[in-house]
């Protein structure tokens, strides 16, 4: 009975990591330095059905825990003036990633995590109509 809560409550902390994967992108689609000291790569996560119950049935939606990293090349832009231009061509590199890409995808999550959300309140509704039949 409780079997379709679980699955929406995976889905939606799945929705939820893909949401900040996403922001995480947005917010450093002009960071021409990271950590590593190059120009930030679009992160990414994939999700996989978990059907490791005995009846084979599918238990929820998993996050790979890796996050994944987009290794395209940087988009270079003519910047002389730029502290983390190169010195020798004045070329910045900036993450390579299409930002309405991302917008769209975030709509995709958003709405995605509202269907599960949907998917709770409803089997809440059932289990609700369920204990008046019984009463």
């Amino acid at each position: 009975m409780f079997k379709a809560l679980d699955i929406s409550a995976s889905g939606l902390a799945a929705q939820r990591q893909w949401m900040n994967t996403i922001a995480g992108n947005i917010a450093n689609v002009d960071t021409t330095r990271d950590a590593d000291g190059g120009a930030y790569q679009r992160r990414y996560i994939t999700f996989s059905a978990d059907t490791a119950a005995s009846d084979g049935m599918t238990e929820g939606v998993p996050v790979q825990y890796e996050v994944h990293i987009d290794n395209s090349p940087p988009r270079l832009e003519y910047e002389p003036g730029h502290p983390d231009a190169n010195p020798k061509t004045g070329m910045v590199a900036y993450p390579s990633f299409d930002i309405v890409t991302e917008f769209v995808n975030a709509i995709a999550a958003s709405r995605a995590y509202e269907a599960n959300v949907s998917a709770v309140e409803m089997s809440k509704t059932m289990f609700n109509k369920s204990l008046e039949i019984l009463a």
